[in-house]
């Protein structure tokens, strides 16, 4: 009986072991980049530079390594049901420089943020609503 209950006691730990690692990666881009941490310089001689207001969240997407490198990757897959739209990335494989989260704002994605990802990530889901302000989306990001 003993033994019974030491096998179920670390079936259950090795179980949890595994659950946590197949757990998913809590990962969010800000809404948006207050105008106030924008600025412009070296512009043109005579003109002065005004930021009228923030910019919104426009697009997400894993990156192959660092943005400098523009490592953009391609989804694996995409889903459509009303309303929304839901993009699949599978990162297996090297990723020597790592693997990163890049948030992209304004309309054309002028603007980015970008943040390393844990190297154990291998599969996320991104799913976009439209948001309130024009070229806004709002963004469910699900890595694990």
């Amino acid at each position: 009986m003993q033994y019974k209950r030491l096998l179920s006691g670390a079936a259950c730990c090795i179980f949890s072991l595994f659950a946590q690692g197949a757990m998913a990666t809590s990962l969010a881009c800000p809404e948006s980049v207050p105008a106030t941490s924008i600025s412009l310089n070296a512009v043109p001689a005579g003109w002065t530079p005004y930021i009228g207001s923030q910019l919104y969240l426009s697009a997400a997407a894993p990156i192959d390594g660092a943005p400098e490198r523009r490592g953009q990757l391609v989804p694996s897959g995409e889903r459509k049901k009303k309303g929304h739209t839901a993009l699949s990335y599978r990162l297996e494989g090297r990723y020597p420089d790592g693997k990163w989260l890049q948030c992209s704002y304004g309309a054309h994605g002028e603007v980015t943020l970008s943040r390393r990802m844990d190297d154990s990530v291998s599969l996320c889901e991104f799913t976009y609503r439209k948001g309130r302000k024009a070229g806004q989306n709002e963004i469910d990001i699900d890595c694990r």
